[in-house]
């Protein structure tokens, strides 16, 4: 019988804004959908820039990643979505911050044409569970 997946739900981070779920688990692996900066109280996009934005974004992975049994210390693939790669730098080091020590993850950043709610940052990830 082949293995069930399961989808993670938390108030912790921002309800799904579509058709999709906050992360699904399956084969020992927990893939997060990509988050944006809104805040899970609110439902409004964090004030302030793209440095403030990129720190609610990682807040909004951590609480998921927990809510699945796992953590930012389990990541093994991030791709960083930038509405302009000019911010590449103040992104790079809020996301550091959250990956010192060990062995950080692999990471993919590309710059998009418009991301969901005009948000400057969004991000997925996949992490062991």
């Amino acid at each position: 019988m082949p293995e069930r997946r399961s989808a993670v739900r938390t108030r912790s981070a921002p309800q799904a804004i579509g058709p999709y779920s906050q992360a699904i688990v399956a084969g020992g692996l927990v893939h997060c959908s990509g988050q944006i900066a809104l805040d899970p109280e609110t439902g409004e996009m964090q004030p302030g820039d793209v440095a403030a934005q990129t720190e609610r974004v990682m807040r909004n992975l951590a609480a998921v990643l927990e809510a699945a049994g796992s953590s930012l210390d389990q990541v093994c693939k991030c791709t960083i979505y930038l509405a302009d790669m000019d911010d590449f730098g103040a992104v790079n080091e809020v996301y550091g911050r959250f990956f010192e020590a060990g062995d950080r993850p692999a990471r993919a950043t590309v710059q998009v044409s418009r991301l969901p709610r005009d948000a400057r940052v969004e991000i997925d990830c996949v992490a062991l569970v």
